[in-house]
Protein backbone atom coordinates (compact mmCIF):
# COMPACT_ATOMS: atom_id res chain seq x y z
CA UNK A 1 0.00 0.00 0.00
CA UNK A 2 0.97 3.76 -0.88
CA UNK A 3 1.56 6.01 1.82
CA UNK A 4 -0.14 9.35 1.05
CA UNK A 5 1.41 12.06 0.47
CA UNK A 6 1.94 14.64 3.73
CA UNK A 7 -0.02 17.83 3.45
CA UNK A 8 1.54 21.30 4.10
CA UNK A 9 0.26 24.50 3.76
CA UNK A 10 2.29 27.18 2.55
CA UNK A 11 1.55 30.88 3.64
CA UNK A 12 3.50 33.05 2.20
CA UNK A 13 2.32 36.14 0.42
CA UNK A 14 5.45 36.70 -1.97
CA UNK A 15 4.55 34.47 -5.16
CA UNK A 16 8.16 33.76 -6.17
CA UNK A 17 9.13 32.54 -3.08
CA UNK A 18 5.58 30.19 -2.32
CA UNK A 19 6.19 28.74 -6.10
CA UNK A 20 9.84 27.58 -5.21
CA UNK A 21 8.44 26.17 -2.05
CA UNK A 22 5.48 24.36 -3.59
CA UNK A 23 7.76 23.20 -6.35
CA UNK A 24 10.69 21.83 -4.29
CA UNK A 25 7.83 19.96 -1.84
CA UNK A 26 5.99 18.44 -4.70
CA UNK A 27 9.46 17.09 -5.87
CA UNK A 28 10.14 15.38 -2.36
CA UNK A 29 6.68 13.75 -2.54
CA UNK A 30 4.56 16.39 -0.19
CA UNK A 31 1.44 17.96 -1.08
CA UNK A 32 1.92 21.36 -0.57
CA UNK A 33 -1.07 24.12 -0.54
CA UNK A 34 -0.02 27.44 -0.99
CA UNK A 35 -2.45 30.69 0.34
CA UNK A 36 -1.35 34.56 0.87
CA UNK A 37 -3.82 35.20 3.75
CA UNK A 38 -3.61 34.39 7.23
CA UNK A 39 -7.39 34.75 8.12
CA UNK A 40 -7.68 31.88 5.30
CA UNK A 41 -4.86 29.76 6.24
CA UNK A 42 -6.69 29.94 10.03
CA UNK A 43 -9.56 28.30 7.93
CA UNK A 44 -7.46 25.72 6.63
CA UNK A 45 -6.01 24.52 9.31
CA UNK A 46 -9.16 23.95 11.28
CA UNK A 47 -10.92 23.03 8.58
CA UNK A 48 -8.42 20.36 6.65
CA UNK A 49 -6.23 19.74 9.24
CA UNK A 50 -2.54 19.54 7.33
CA UNK A 51 0.15 17.88 8.37
CA UNK A 52 2.32 20.54 8.60
CA UNK A 53 1.93 24.86 8.23
CA UNK A 54 4.70 26.60 6.95
CA UNK A 55 4.01 30.17 7.80
CA UNK A 56 5.79 33.48 7.09
CA UNK A 57 6.01 36.17 9.66
CA UNK A 58 5.01 39.49 7.20
CA UNK A 59 1.80 38.55 5.97
CA UNK A 60 -1.22 41.36 5.21
CA UNK A 61 -4.14 41.51 7.27
CA UNK A 62 -3.35 38.93 9.97
CA UNK A 63 0.11 38.54 10.30
CA UNK A 64 2.16 34.99 11.18
CA UNK A 65 2.45 35.67 14.67
CA UNK A 66 -1.20 35.95 15.22
CA UNK A 67 -1.99 33.33 13.29
CA UNK A 68 0.33 30.70 14.80
CA UNK A 69 -1.11 32.39 18.27
CA UNK A 70 -4.49 31.77 16.78
CA UNK A 71 -3.60 27.93 15.66
CA UNK A 72 -2.43 26.70 19.04
CA UNK A 73 -5.93 27.23 20.30
CA UNK A 74 -7.07 24.19 18.66
CA UNK A 75 -3.95 22.19 16.94
CA UNK A 76 -0.80 20.90 17.84
CA UNK A 77 -0.26 20.91 13.63
CA UNK A 78 3.65 21.48 13.31
CA UNK A 79 4.26 25.27 12.51
CA UNK A 80 7.69 26.44 10.34
CA UNK A 81 7.89 30.12 11.06
CA UNK A 82 9.34 32.01 7.70
CA UNK A 83 11.09 35.33 8.74
CA UNK A 84 13.24 38.25 7.14
CA UNK A 85 14.19 39.34 10.33
CA UNK A 86 16.91 38.50 12.26
CA UNK A 87 16.90 40.06 15.08
CA UNK A 88 16.61 37.62 17.99
CA UNK A 89 13.56 38.77 19.45
CA UNK A 90 11.79 37.86 16.57
CA UNK A 91 13.50 34.36 16.55
CA UNK A 92 11.98 34.19 20.59
CA UNK A 93 8.31 35.60 19.72
CA UNK A 94 7.61 32.93 17.01
CA UNK A 95 8.60 29.91 19.30
CA UNK A 96 6.95 31.54 22.32
CA UNK A 97 3.71 31.74 20.32
CA UNK A 98 3.89 27.84 19.66
CA UNK A 99 5.82 27.74 16.43
CA UNK A 100 8.26 24.11 16.16
CA UNK A 101 10.90 26.04 14.56
CA UNK A 102 12.15 28.67 12.24
CA UNK A 103 13.37 29.29 8.74
CA UNK A 104 15.14 33.00 8.08
CA UNK A 105 15.03 34.71 4.56
CA UNK A 106 17.01 34.45 2.24
CA UNK A 107 17.03 30.08 3.17
CA UNK A 108 17.77 27.52 0.75
CA UNK A 109 14.87 25.17 -0.34
CA UNK A 110 16.34 21.99 0.13
CA UNK A 111 16.68 23.46 3.96
CA UNK A 112 13.12 23.99 3.76
CA UNK A 113 12.13 20.87 2.81
CA UNK A 114 14.71 19.05 5.74
CA UNK A 115 13.19 20.67 8.14
CA UNK A 116 9.92 19.93 7.08
CA UNK A 117 11.05 16.13 6.78
CA UNK A 118 12.67 16.32 9.97
CA UNK A 119 9.26 17.75 12.02
CA UNK A 120 7.08 15.91 10.78
CA UNK A 121 9.89 12.18 11.52
CA UNK A 122 8.98 13.71 15.05
CA UNK A 123 5.79 13.85 15.06
CA UNK A 124 5.50 10.44 13.72
CA UNK A 125 7.44 8.78 16.35
CA UNK A 126 4.88 5.72 17.89
CA UNK A 127 4.61 3.59 21.39
CA UNK A 128 2.25 2.59 23.08
CA UNK A 129 0.71 4.94 25.38
CA UNK A 130 1.96 4.51 29.14
CA UNK A 131 0.69 6.00 31.92
CA UNK A 132 2.96 7.68 34.40
CA UNK A 133 2.56 7.86 38.31
CA UNK A 134 0.58 8.87 40.71
CA UNK A 135 -0.42 12.65 39.11
CA UNK A 136 -2.23 10.21 36.01
CA UNK A 137 0.13 11.57 33.71
CA UNK A 138 -0.35 9.44 30.09
CA UNK A 139 1.93 9.82 27.06
CA UNK A 140 -0.03 8.25 23.85
CA UNK A 141 3.70 9.04 21.09
CA UNK A 142 0.67 7.60 17.97
CA UNK A 143 -1.11 10.52 18.85
CA UNK A 144 1.25 12.80 19.82
CA UNK A 145 -1.03 13.39 23.51
CA UNK A 146 0.03 13.65 26.78
CA UNK A 147 -3.05 13.51 29.38
CA UNK A 148 -2.49 14.59 33.06
CA UNK A 149 -5.64 14.05 35.71
CA UNK A 150 -7.46 12.70 32.53
CA UNK A 151 -7.63 16.07 31.12
CA UNK A 152 -5.64 16.52 27.84
CA UNK A 153 -2.62 19.05 27.82
CA UNK A 154 -2.85 21.25 24.24
CA UNK A 155 0.60 21.11 23.95
CA UNK A 156 2.82 22.31 21.04
CA UNK A 157 4.99 19.53 19.54
CA UNK A 158 7.77 21.04 20.84
CA UNK A 159 6.47 21.17 24.05
CA UNK A 160 5.25 17.50 23.91
CA UNK A 161 8.42 16.34 23.12
CA UNK A 162 10.09 18.22 26.03
CA UNK A 163 7.66 17.22 28.42
CA UNK A 164 8.22 13.66 27.43
CA UNK A 165 11.74 13.89 28.45
CA UNK A 166 11.74 15.30 31.79
CA UNK A 167 8.60 12.37 32.15
CA UNK A 168 10.51 9.73 31.16
CA UNK A 169 13.35 10.07 34.01
CA UNK A 170 12.06 11.49 37.09
CA UNK A 171 14.54 12.94 39.12
CA UNK A 172 17.23 13.50 36.98
CA UNK A 173 18.22 17.29 35.81
CA UNK A 174 18.43 18.09 32.57
CA UNK A 175 20.31 21.26 31.46
CA UNK A 176 19.21 23.56 29.27
CA UNK A 177 21.84 22.51 26.56
CA UNK A 178 20.76 19.20 27.07
CA UNK A 179 17.32 19.76 26.60
CA UNK A 180 18.39 21.80 23.51
CA UNK A 181 20.34 18.86 22.09
CA UNK A 182 17.94 16.03 23.15
CA UNK A 183 14.20 18.20 22.10
CA UNK A 184 15.46 20.29 19.01
CA UNK A 185 17.37 19.16 15.48
CA UNK A 186 21.18 20.05 15.22
CA UNK A 187 20.65 22.27 12.74
CA UNK A 188 18.56 24.76 14.37
CA UNK A 189 19.92 27.67 16.08
CA UNK A 190 18.20 29.12 19.00
CA UNK A 191 19.65 30.07 22.54
CA UNK A 192 19.09 27.47 25.63
CA UNK A 193 16.71 30.41 27.07
CA UNK A 194 14.45 29.83 24.49
CA UNK A 195 13.74 26.06 27.30
CA UNK A 196 12.55 28.92 29.98
CA UNK A 197 9.86 29.98 27.53
CA UNK A 198 8.94 26.24 26.79
CA UNK A 199 8.55 25.68 30.15
CA UNK A 200 6.43 28.10 31.67
CA UNK A 201 3.95 27.19 28.84
CA UNK A 202 4.05 23.88 30.02
CA UNK A 203 3.31 24.77 33.27
CA UNK A 204 0.62 26.97 32.60
CA UNK A 205 -1.05 24.18 30.81
CA UNK A 206 -0.87 21.63 33.57
CA UNK A 207 -2.13 23.86 36.04
CA UNK A 208 -4.77 24.84 33.95
CA UNK A 209 -5.38 21.44 33.78
CA UNK A 210 -4.34 20.39 37.52
CA UNK A 211 -4.23 23.81 39.57
CA UNK A 212 -1.63 23.65 42.54
CA UNK A 213 0.13 20.88 40.84
CA UNK A 214 3.56 21.04 40.18
CA UNK A 215 5.91 18.29 38.01
CA UNK A 216 8.70 20.30 36.41
CA UNK A 217 10.86 21.91 38.96
CA UNK A 218 13.92 24.26 38.44
CA UNK A 219 16.98 23.38 39.71
CA UNK A 220 18.99 26.67 40.44
CA UNK A 221 22.19 27.04 38.34
CA UNK A 222 21.38 23.33 36.84
CA UNK A 223 18.10 22.92 35.24
CA UNK A 224 15.10 21.66 35.06
CA UNK A 225 13.41 17.97 36.78
CA UNK A 226 10.81 16.12 36.81
CA UNK A 227 9.11 15.23 40.06
CA UNK A 228 5.64 13.99 41.04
Amino acid sequence: MIAPERSILVVEDEQAIADVLVEYLRHASFAPRHVTDGHIALEIVRRDAPDLVILDVMLPGMDGLTVCREVRRFSTVPIIMVTARVEEIDRLLGLEVGADDYICKPFSPREVVARVTSALRRVTWATPAAPIGAAGLEIDESGQRISIGGVRLLLTPTEFRLLKLLSAHPGRIYSRAQILDLVYHQDQDVSDRIIDSHIKNIRKKIAAALPGLEIIHAVYGLGYRFEL
